[in-house]
């Protein structure tokens, strides 16, 4: 009796761990929780959708502003963080972000984010972003897995209040961006650095990244993370910039 009294104990214990594996399994599927490694920090636990602060941008990219999305989300066939195409003369600078997010205002996010519903996505307002970006990321265990994404933005979010610190952290993105995940962000970090340092009047510095971008992406090499015809349109728009400044220098 004992000896079948401790089998049925066994038994009813597996059958706990079963059910709980099943839960979680249904959890991870419905993208309420992240399958990952705990001691893994090499990969994004949500992605957030960023205008730069100190441009104007498109209705439809307004109200993408701010938008967060879980990693399932975001690799979905067919993604975008907007409900309509951008509608500006000159394609809105948006930018999707991808973190880890071990600080405190990221940990909170994430926690928001996974009890959200689908009928009621995260978004971010332009304090929370600024908050986000100012939290103590680079004491926390995600420091090393989000410097890159940290920095890049810091590009997006402190070109109005803190140029200085925008500009050093796109710089940093362009020369340290080297992991697979990071390359494309190289070429958006480039593009804003650009419009940074010209609407700064630093248009030196703005000819030397513009001869750095047409170095590291030649106009007959198509990589995967290379400038999309798009990104050359803009490109182009700034060396028009740049020149019409340098000649309304001379000329006075």
């Amino acid at each position: 009796m004992e000896l079948t009294a401790e089998l049925t104990l066994y038994l009813l214990g597996i059958l706990a761990l079963l059910g709980l594996w099943l839960f979680h399994q249904f959890q991870v599927r419905s993208g309420r929780i992240q399958a990952i490694d705990v001691f893994d920090r090499s990969v994004a636990r949500f992605y957030l959708y960023v205008m730069p602060n100190d441009r104007p941008f498109c209705a439809a990219c307004a109200q993408a502003q701010g938008r967060v999305f879980l990693p399932w989300h975001v690799g979905k066939i067919g993604f975008s963080p907007l409900d309509s195409p951008c509608s500006g003369s000159i394609p809105c600078q948006g930018q999707m972000i991808g973190l880890y997010g071990g600080w405190l205002e990221a940990r909170q996010l994430v926690t928001r984010l996974q009890q959200a519903s689908k009928k009621n996505p995260v978004r971010l307002t332009s304090a929370e972003i600024l908050a986000l970006a100012k939290g103590a990321w680079s004491k926390s265990v995600s420091a090393d897995t989000d410097r890159i994404s940290m920095h890049l933005l810091e590009g997006w979010c402190f070109g109005q209040t803190e140029p200085a610190v925008a500009i050093e952290g796109l710089r940093y993105v362009i020369d340290r961006a080297k992991e697979e995940r990071h390359l494309p962000y190289v070429v958006p970090a480039f593009l804003r650095l650009m419009d940074l340092l010209l609407r700064a009047g630093r248009d030196d510095e703005a000819r030397v990244v513009i001869e750095q971008f047409e170095a590291r992406f030649p106009s007959d090499r198509h990589d995967v993370d290379g400038p999309s015809f798009t990104q050359r349109k803009v490109l182009q728009q700034m060396k028009s910039l740049l020149w019409e400044t340098r000649s309304l220098k001379v000329s006075a």
